[in-house]
């Protein structure tokens, strides 16, 4: 999996000679934590976004986990002298297939660090999960991931 994050970067700075960071657009790259696997986020204003996964869940039992949330962005709480750093907050939705398949809802929180000069945002989130089938259940996701952005 690290593999993949060096490749993603390389191929960001390697093309980030005319491209600028971004803050809208459509973003894929790579989830690493609870769960692992493929992230993407589609700007749709100049601070919300929608984000999503199609990973693997390794808490309990191994599992494919699909999510998506709906985001809000503050970017004035953190200023910064290069790139961006927008903390955010927002609602979701889960589904983890297992042998008693859970639907539950999302709220992660976190930060987003937008590289100056390159299209590519580094985030870090923490999301509680309140599962709602098969049963109320609270569970606690952790991630940090790395995705780039198409001009």
């Amino acid at each position: 999996m690290l593999n993949i994050v060096r490749h993603i970067v390389l191929m960001a700075i390697l093309l980030s000679g005319t491209v600028a960071a971004q803050e809208s657009g459509f973003g894929v790259g790579v989830i690493l934590g609870e769960p692992t696997g493929l992230s993407c986020k589609f700007w749709t204003g100049n601070r919300t976004a929608i984000d999503g996964a199609a990973a693997w869940s390794f808490a309990d039992e191994s599992a494919l986990h699909l999510h998506a949330d709906y985001l809000f962005h503050n970017f004035d709480l953190c200023e910064l002298e290069k790139g961006k750093l927008p903390l955010y907050f927002g609602l979701g939705g889960r589904f983890k297939l297992e042998e008693d398949s859970k639907i539950g809802v999302r709220i992660p929180i976190g930060g987003a660090y937008i590289v100056e000069g390159a299209p590519l945002d580094i985030f870090l989130e923490i999301v509680p999960v309140l599962n709602l089938v098969p049963g109320t259940e609270f569970e606690l996701n952790g991630a940090i991931g790395i995705r780039y952005f198409f001009p």
